[in-house]
């Protein structure tokens, strides 16, 4: 694709620079590039690379022309020679490497690159998704021999892209003919500013969209509610014969909206939330038309561009909401496409794909909230860039814009009938075992949680085995609960292929074999019960451990314990033995007055006089050797 990922249809304006000299002339041309006319500025940079003068900018600036029109072979080039320099770049720099050579066949080099990526910048999202999906080619394989794909029947030599369909009509963008004496040539791509065409389905014939929707500057991504009476469409800023600009003096585009009035479309209005300082493009409308999807630069965004939904009220809108992580990533997200079935299809360089952009599929949760993110496979995407994904849910028939090789122009339109639906079927399971002895433990209480929110409960079987149907590409909390057992807790990543996942979890017996002389809070780990620094006053989460040598002192009434207190080397030693001291008779005093008799209770307080460690005085230790040394200890003195 060239020009139409985003907000890369600024209209720009170049002026000729007189230059003298290959500093001119590189002056000439990052006046172009900053005005995005890249194919201008390539001509001069490329002419200055290649008579030998180096620079880490120019480098940057010759890959960026040849990546954001995507020429992924002549991008990969010169950001080689840039990384020849050896030089500090930026993290986008990495990616967009890395995507140029997986475009142009350099898968080997590409995942080196990305493994370097991601140990330099491990806090961008695409090298933690990189991590989380190595072995993502193998999920894009899984996924892909389910499409029958073929040429639209309506593509041109120029760019065609991004379709709609209404009514058995078929509208899409087109570069083809945008006037004949006086064709306008966008400076970024070279070539011809698109309109909006339509065709029947299944239909060669192409015919200009004659309406006033169509301007002298870029129309595309045209969408229609269902009665065919409004659309909304992407267009350069320019509406009533007036261009708006940014900052920078450069046209951006906007989402407009149209009504259709005795068989004209009138009202030609920009949207509320469009600016002339950042882009909105590729509407999609949700099916309930309540909620319009779109793609943005606009403040917030956590990448180049993301994919944004804002709420239709009776002809108003509200408040424009980023769809944030994990759908958007610090890349491209654009082109949406939303079905009955809670599914959104989308186009993104963020996530793990083949190169360039690729087309994704993901889940949208009751709550608005986007899950299980997958490759759609190979038969749609490639090493260049598809996009512009659409599809009937019913007839599974739909169409996608791509500039793979073997087309006619510079992006063509595919149609496709889909032949089996995207599925990934799990099922999580494991057995259920005594953590000493190995026995299996049937009649277990299994608990499924995603996301704290409780989805299944099982009991294991006679062979201690339990399972749960779940989703790929998920994480879930399990917990295992059983009488006589500590509670336990357990964290598992689902894969995205099908298959199944064993998580088996062995349980610990709460109930503890002791005898005369044993310590009783180490049956229940504990190492200490807390006090305030320098106080003896029973905390909260010390009373949470002393209920526990409650429970056993009323179900075993003869035992008796000894309880004793001790602390680490530092203050003084006399200091010690009387904190010490006093925390054992807090701790005396509190299960008194939770019901035990004095008598089954003696305690003091060693102070530092049992350290566990040579952590005395004058030794220099950490704050973890420390805390060896400050414990409680609950000594069973009588059965």
């Amino acid at each position: 694709m060239k020009s139409y990922i985003f907000y890369y249809l600024a209209i720009v304006s170049v002026f000729s620079v007189n230059s003298f000299g290959q500093q001119s002339k590189i002056i000439s041309a990052d006046k172009s590039y900053d005005r995005f006319a890249y194919i201008d500025a390539i001509k001069v940079y490329q002419r200055v690379a290649e008579k030998g003068y180096k620079s880490e900018d120019l480098f940057k600036k010759l890959g960026n022309s040849y990546y954001f029109n995507s020429n992924y072979e002549a991008a990969a080039k010169w950001y080689g020679e840039l990384f020849a320099m050896k030089a500090a770049v930026e993290p986008e720099y990495y990616y967009r490497y890395a995507q140029s050579l997986k475009s142009s066949g350099q898968l080997d080099e590409a995942i080196k690159l990305m493994a370097e990526f991601n140990d330099k910048f491990k806090e961008d999202n695409r090298a933690k998704l990189y991590i989380e999906n190595v072995n993502y080619l193998e999920q894009i394989k899984a996924n892909s021999g389910r499409y029958k794909i073929e040429d639209a029947g309506i593509n041109s030599k120029y760019s065609d892209y991004s379709t709609s369909v209404l009514n058995n009509k078929i509208y899409f963008a087109s570069a083809r003919d945008t006037g004949n004496f006086s064709k306008r040539k966008h400076k970024w791509t070279g070539e011809y500013f698109t309109n909006l065409y339509i065709a029947d389905v299944d239909s060669v014939k192409v015919e200009k969209f004659k309406t006033v929707l169509n301007s002298k500057f870029h129309e595309a991504a045209a969408v229609f509610t269902k009665d065919g009476k409004t659309v909304y469409f992407t267009r350069n800023n320019y509406v009533n014969g007036k261009r708006g600009k940014d900052e920078k003096k450069n046209t951006l585009v906007k989402i407009y909206k149209a009504s259709l009035e005795n068989g004209n479309w009138r009202n030609i209005t920009a949207l509320p939330f469009n600016s002339d300082n950042y882009s909105t493009a590729h509407p999609a409308l949700s099916p309930d038309e309540k909620t319009l999807y779109f793609a943005s630069d606009m403040p917030g965004t956590l990448g180049q561009s993301d994919i944004y939904k804002v709420s239709i009220n009776n002809g108003g809108y509200g408040t424009p909401v980023n769809l944030g992580k994990p759908i958007n990533t610090e890349g491209r997200e654009t082109f949406p496409f939303i079905t009955n079935e809670n599914e959104i299809y989308f186009a993104s360089d963020g996530h793990p794909g083949l190169g360039g952009l690729d087309v994704f599929v993901a889940k949208v949760e009751n709550d608005g909230s986007v899950s299980s993110i997958y490759n759609v496979g190979n038969d749609i995407n490639s090493p260049k860039d598809d996009f512009a994904y659409s599809i009937d849910p019913v007839s599974r028939k739909g169409y996608f814009s791509s500039n793979k090789e073997g087309g006619k122009g510079s992006d063509d339109i595919y149609k496709f009938l889909e032949t089996k639906k995207l599925k990934c079927i799990q099922e999580l399971n494991g057995i259920i075992t005594d953590a000493e002895t190995g026995v299996i433990l049937p009649q277990t209480k299994i608990t499924l949680f995603e996301n704290e929110t409780l989805k299944s409960t099982t009991i294991s079987d006679f062979a201690g085995a339990y399972s749960f149907p779940v989703e790929c590409g998920t994480t879930y909390n399990v917990r295992a609960e059983k009488t006589d057992y500590t509670t336990k807790e357990a964290n598992i990543y689902i894969g995205k292929l099908t298959g199944k996942t064993s998580l088996p979890i062995a349980l610990d017996n709460s109930k503890c074999k002791v005898t005369i002389g044993d310590d009783l809070g180490k049956c229940f780990g504990i190492k200490n019960i807390y006090f305030d620094l320098d106080k003896a006053n029973i905390r909260t989460e010390a009373a949470i451990d002393l209920e526990k040598i409650l429970e056993v002192l009323r179900d075993n009434p003869t035992m008796k314990i000894d309880i004793r207190s001790h602390t680490d080397s530092r203050q003084t030693k006399f200091y010690n033995e009387a904190l010490s001291d006093r925390r054992a008779n807090a701790t005396i005093k509190w299960l008194v007055n939770n019901g035990i008799d004095v008598s089954r209770l003696i305690g003091r307080g060693y102070g530092e006089s049992q350290l566990l460690n040579g952590c005395v005085d004058g030794v220099k230790c950490t704050e973890e050797q420390h805390q060896i040394n400050r414990r409680s200890e609950f000594i069973i003195t009588a059965l």
